[in-house]
């Protein structure tokens, strides 16, 4: 089976740490969030996948050299300018003359993606939206259905005590060639406002599979950090990654991470290769590959990215800390703070809610903090 990923945003909400990787190869518990879900496509019989890309492509094809991953074969189709999420997959999906899988990159899913094709094909879909049910749907679009599962209406945000429903749209689709027709060619459309809706006024076989497994979008600072709380916490199967071995309850650990005399509370994952000083303490975080913590840290809630370094007695609470970064001894980070790649934070710096991203000249810029 085939498969459509869009992978092309900017990721603008996760910046600075998306300045220098796409969101979809942040890591999420130390593998990329875009590997992760091929694992998931292909557990589910996809074995080719056309990747949609836009905002660094070139990152892309360095990620997957060889055009592949594990026995999912990989192509690249790249837009010139944005054509929304519609002309994105006309554009991704020409040539494609079989029913097809579409997933939305921002998404970190265990669906039965299984199920919700023998749903597809038992309705005899032309389009089968996945939808979840959250408590608040006045954030997303909802999607009121039949007993059958047929969509009659898509209502955009309403407000949580007038929602029709509770159900929203989850970013996975199954779609049958001829859907592409009713996308204009080159254009920039929303496949959710614009197509989708479109299709009632026809009355196009439009079906929405409800399902109560794992979801999440990742695309703030808050649910990134949440996705990394959610796989450590076996929410979407254990262990977090293939190679993670269970050191202690909850304390999973990666080749050889350094910890003696460092304290770990689980949910944890450490690193091949990282250094935990003594007297350091972390809890409920991730720590990357190859980072080295000073003496007597505090990490809580949080994600230290690859090679990160921490001075001594660095507290990092419900923040990010990206590739190559470095922090002075002392430093505070909390509630949301974002280090770039390769930024600098001062020591005794205190920054809460802050950005931080390397410039070109090798000097660090921030906004926000205390």
């Amino acid at each position: 089976m085939k498969a459509v990923v869009l992978v092309g945003g900017e990721g603008t909400r996760l910046r600075p740490v998306t300045l220098t990787t796409p969101k979809p190869l942040l890591p999420i518990a130390n593998q990329a969030f875009l590997e992760r879900q091929l694992r998931w496509l292909a557990r589910h019989g996809v074995d080719e996948v056309v990747l949609s890309l836009g905002y660094r492509a070139d990152a892309f094809e360095k990620h997957f050299p060889d055009g592949r991953f594990d026995d999912v074969r990989l192509h690249y189709k790249v837009e010139d300018e944005p054509l929304g999420t519609a002309g994105a997959i006309k554009f991704a999906a020409d040539g494609i003359d079989e029913r097809f899988v579409v997933w939305n990159g921002d998404v970190l899913t265990a669906l039965d993606l299984t199920a919700m094709v023998a749903f597809h094909d038992a309705r005899r879909a032309e389009a089968t939206i996945s939808l979840y049910e959250v408590e608040d749907p006045s954030a997303f679009g909802v999607v009121p259905t039949r007993d059958d599962g047929r969509v009659i209406a898509f209502v955009e945000k309403p407000p949580a005590d007038r929602a029709p429903t509770k159900w929203i749209n989850a970013g996975t689709y199954i779609l049958e060639p001829g859907f592409l027709d009713r996308i204009p060619a080159r254009l920039n459309v929303s496949v959710e406002r614009e197509t989708f809706p479109r299709m009632l006024e026809s009355d196009g076989a439009l079906f929405g599979y409800k399902s109560d497994t794992y979801w999440l979008d990742i695309g703030t600072p808050q649910k990134y950090l949440d996705a990394q709380a959610d796989v450590l916490a076996g929410h979407v199967g254990l262990p977090p990654t293939a190679e993670a071995k269970e050191h202690a309850p909850g304390v999973w650990v990666q080749g050889h991470p350094v910890f003696d005399g460092a304290a770990v509370e689980g949910p944890a994952l450490l690193g091949d290769g990282s250094v935990l000083a003594p007297g350091s303490i972390v809890a409920q975080s991730v720590i990357g590959p190859a980072v080295h913590v000073g003496r007597d840290c505090r990490i809580e809630r949080s994600v230290l990215l690859a090679d990160a370094r921490l001075g001594d007695g660095v507290v990092v609470t419900d923040a990010v800390v990206g590739p190559s970064a470095s922090v002075g001894a002392g430093a505070v980070l909390s509630d949301l703070t974002l280090i770039g790649a390769d930024a600098h934070v001062a020591a005794g710096a205190r920054l809460s809610g802050a950005r931080v991203a390397s410039n070109p000249m090798g000097e660090s810029t921030s906004s926000g903090g205390i």
